[in-house]
């Protein structure tokens, strides 16, 4: 997570973004570098917490593993592919060069808090080779695509993740592994799609933001994969591959995405007929609109709305 450390003042996040879609787009776009190595000194790996006003949108990553633990705020959290909300409590471990962010909904009460605890692969790979961390690699190796655990039976936990800022020495580094062991433990839910690869070189981020910005602007309406294609300048199947790729997904399921969040704030911020939103989400039909809103959500759109009110309706990214 890139924060405020109130002894670096020139790491505040300066982007908001207000809506869902363009969230989304802002998602596939070219992720930032974060230099941790530089603020991290000569010590053994970086445990602060911060606090701001709310969580800013800032697309980045770096070559560390990171644990976050969000104390205050609510909000959007993306990892890789994956946009999920998170409330005070969220505990999330994120694996080298996995883009992420969390940004806090314009609704949030009060100012937003987090403690990050940030180490390098040379850091923790001292320990991997002994086999009483045998556990512990395994849990490294699923953080590759982010991993959140759930806050039932965890309140001790927290309590030794919100210390880690505080400690120093030995006792830190002892704190760290005794936490990290802790994790190993626990049931954990991956966050990134397992086929999810940040898109990398240039010309290849070019491209995909060209199809994410097509889709963006096309989304409640009709969207062809030949011309997609040729904004790229490729052919169907080659453009296919490419996308499935670049955002782990086929180019057909990333619409749905975009056109399911679209009809998730419709559906709790306005009383619309479900048939008039599936119109105004593009989807064809309304049997095909109920139909992938229960693949994607594991209800059916009325009671998405019955359940959630206007929760979701109070996000405004």
């Amino acid at each position: 997570m890139n924060g405020t450390k109130r002894s670096i003042p020139d790491t505040i996040l300066t982007k908001r973004v207000y809506t869902t879609l363009s969230l989304k787009k802002d998602s596939c776009m070219r992720a930032a570098f974060e230099d941790i190595s530089a603020k991290k000194g000569n010590k053994s790996f970086l445990a602060y917490s911060f606090t701001v006003a709310a969580f800013e949108f800032k697309w980045h990553y770096h070559p560390e593993y990171e644990l976050t633990l969000i104390e205050e705020g609510s909000g959007k959290r993306l990892v890789g592919d994956s946009h999920e909300t998170f409330e005070a409590g969220d505990l999330v471990l994120i694996g080298p060069e996995l883009p992420h962010t969390w940004v806090s909904s314009k609704s949030s009460q009060g100012q937003s808090t987090a403690t990050v605890i940030q180490f390098s692969e040379a850091f923790i790979g001292s320990f991997l080779q002994h086999s009483e961390f045998h556990e512990l690699k395994n849990l490294l190796n699923k953080a590759k695509r982010g991993l959140h655990f759930p806050q039932e039976g965890s309140t001790s936990l927290v309590e030794r993740v919100k210390a880690l800022s505080k400690q120093e020495g030995v006792e830190k580094i002892t704190s760290l592994l005794s936490v990290l062991d802790q994790l190993a433990y626990l049931k954990a839910q991956p966050l990134a799609s397992e086929f999810y690869q940040p898109v990398r070189g240039e010309e290849n981020r070019q491209r995909i933001n060209t199809v994410c910005q097509y889709i963006q602007k096309h989304s409640i309406g009709s969207i062809s994969l030949r011309e997609a294609a040729g904004l790229v300048h490729l052919s169907e199947s080659a453009f296919c591959k490419f996308f499935k790729r670049a955002t782990g997904k086929t180019f057909s399921d990333y619409v749905n995405d975009i056109r399911i969040g679209h009809a998730c704030h419709l559906l709790t911020e306005s009383d619309r007929p479900i048939g008039t939103i599936a119109h105004q989400t593009g989807f064809e039909t309304l049997t095909y609109f109920n139909r992938i809103f229960l693949k994607k959500k594991g209800l059916r759109p009325m009671e998405f709305r019955k359940r959630n009110g206007l929760q979701i309706g109070d996000f405004r990214f």
